[in-house]
């Protein structure tokens, strides 16, 4: 059986390091996991060709939107998010014309990502968190807040047209979201958890207004820290921060853990795939 990660740049993708992993720990050794460079364009050509040798493709970006109208299902998470970071293929009797033979779901393990990362730290239920950021995983991270027992998280963002895309992902799942603009990044710190989705290249303006104002001394402790960056680690956000902070290799492993329990149909060995993503990135960290 095939599997691959796909998106454009790939190479950096820790993905074949954690499912490889989960593989030899599973005794699938006839199993393998690739990596594809493959962009918006050459998205529908690979989805035409996956056939019952596959058994899904994990995707990062700029894929996670472009492959909705590929597949045959979109579970509900992906569909409220409108991110897909799963695609698993079963084989499908009587044949879809001009598909070989398969079904294809769309999945979005993302949510579970955050979710099992904040409760192996603690927070199983979160009364008041708040996401920085409104990309594709922002809107994970605030499904993930909700499903979390958070009643409106707050979701700090620098474009109106992300805060409509909050409103509607928030909505559709019945629930609430309070959408502030960035001059307002220090509402993040009244949360009990704050999320931040934003990129390395912005961690260090965001820690810049962040961290002084969560310093020891003030009216309430410093939140729990979910930064999505896994490498390089510590961002500056993170270094900075002076409260408890989860690395964004806690949200990945868990979403790729089920991604492994999605293709393979058995429970993901966490163990395994936790020591071989750890020891690769203190492997790139020395070089």
């Amino acid at each position: 059986m095939r599997a691959a990660v796909c998106g454009s740049p790939i190479t950096h993708s820790l993905s074949p390091v954690l499912h490889r992993a989960a593989y030899a720990a599973l005794g699938l050794h006839d199993w393998e996991y690739g990596l594809l460079e493959v962009d918006e364009r050459g998205l529908p050509a690979l989805v035409a060709s996956l056939d019952t040798g596959w058994a899904g493709l994990s995707l990062t970006m700029p894929l996670k939107r472009a492959v909705l109208p590929l597949v045959d299902e979109v579970e509900d998470v992906a569909l409220a998010v409108e991110a897909v970071n799963t695609v698993v293929v079963t084989a499908r009797t009587p044949a879809r014309p001009g598909r070989a033979g398969v079904h294809l779901r769309a999945e979005n393990t993302d949510v579970h990502g955050v979710v099992a990362a904040l409760a192996e730290a603690g927070a199983r239920r979160v009364e008041r968190g708040a996401v920085v950021g409104g990309g594709a995983t922002a809107r994970s991270a605030l499904v993930a807040l909700l499903r979390a027992g958070c009643p409106r998280p707050v979701a700090v963002v620098r474009s109106p047209a992300r805060a409509e895309e909050l409103h509607g992902v928030a909505a559709r799942l019945g629930g609430r979201v309070d959408v502030r603009g960035w001059d307002e990044l220090p509402s993040a710190l009244q949360a009990d958890v704050v999320v931040s989705t934003v990129p390395i290249g912005a961690s260090a303006d965001v820690a810049a207004v962040l961290a002084p104002a969560a310093a020891p001394g003030g009216a309430r402790p410093a939140p729990l820290l979910l930064d999505v960056v896994y490498a390089p680690w510590p961002t500056p956000l993170a270094r900075a921060w002076h409260g408890p902070v989860i690395g964004g290799f806690e949200m990945l492993l868990h979403q790729a853990a089920a991604q492994v329990t999605h293709m393979t149909g058995r429970s993901a060995p966490l163990a395994a795939m936790r020591a071989a993503g750890l020891a690769e990135l203190r492997a790139r960290a020395s070089t």
